[in-house]
C-alpha cells in the first residue's frame, strides 16, 4: 500500500541576487507580468552578480548571456532573465561563469552583469526568476522582501 502514495518533494529556491523582490505583475513586459512563461518572482538587484538559486544543472546559457535555464534533480525547470529587453544588448555587459550541462550548487556565481549599462540600454534592470514547468508544481509559496543569495524566496511543492 505504501507505494501508492507519492512522496511529496519540496524545493527551496534562494534569491539569485542581493536586492528586493518585486511581484511579477510589476515587470514591464507582458510575457513575464502575464505569467505566460511561468510563475515566480522578480528581483531589483543591488549589484551585478547572479547566483545559483538552488543545486541544479545548467540547461542553457543564452548566446547573449542575458538569461539562463536551470533544472533541479527533482525536475523543476527555472528560467532567470537578467533585465527586460536585454537580448538587444547582444551580450554587451554580461559574463557567464558556467556552461551548459554543468552542475552548480546553490549560492555559486553564475554570471556577472553591468547594472549601470543595463539601466542605460534596456527597459528595466528587474530580473524575473520563473518556474517554467508549472504543470509539475502542486504548491508555490513566495517569500517577498529584502533578500541576499542566502534568503529563501520560494518553496515549491511537487
Amino acid at each position: 500500500m505504501l507505494g501508492l502514495f507519492k512522496k511529496e518533494k519540496i524545493v527551496e529556491i534562494k534569491a539569485p541576487v542581493k536586492g528586493d523582490t518585486v511581484d511579477l505583475m510589476e515587470v514591464p513586459d507582458e510575457v513575464f507580468a502575464g505569467k505566460m512563461v511561468g510563475d515566480g518572482l522578480a528581483f531589483r538587484p543591488e549589484e551585478g552578480v547572479l547566483y545559483a538559486p538552488v543545486n541544479c544543472e545548467v540547461v542553457q546559457v543564452f548566446p547573449t548571456q542575458h538569461a539562463i535555464g536551470l533544472r533541479t534533480k527533482e525536475g523543476l525547470e527555472i528560467l532567470i532573465h537578467i533585465g527586460i529587453d536585454t537580448v538587444e544588448m547582444q551580450g554587451e555587459g554580461f559574463k557567464s561563469f558556467v556552461r551548459t550541462n554543468q552542475q552548480v550548487k546553490a549560492g555559486e556565481k553564475l554570471m556577472e552583469f553591468d547594472l549601470k549599462l543595463i539601466s542605460e540600454k534596456a527597459k528595466s534592470t528587474l530580473i524575473p526568476l520563473l518556474i517554467t514547468n508549472m504543470e509539475a508544481v502542486r504548491e508555490l509559496h513566495l517569500y517577498p522582501g529584502k533578500v541576499t543569495p542566502r534568503s529563501t524566496v520560494m518553496k515549491v511543492k511537487l
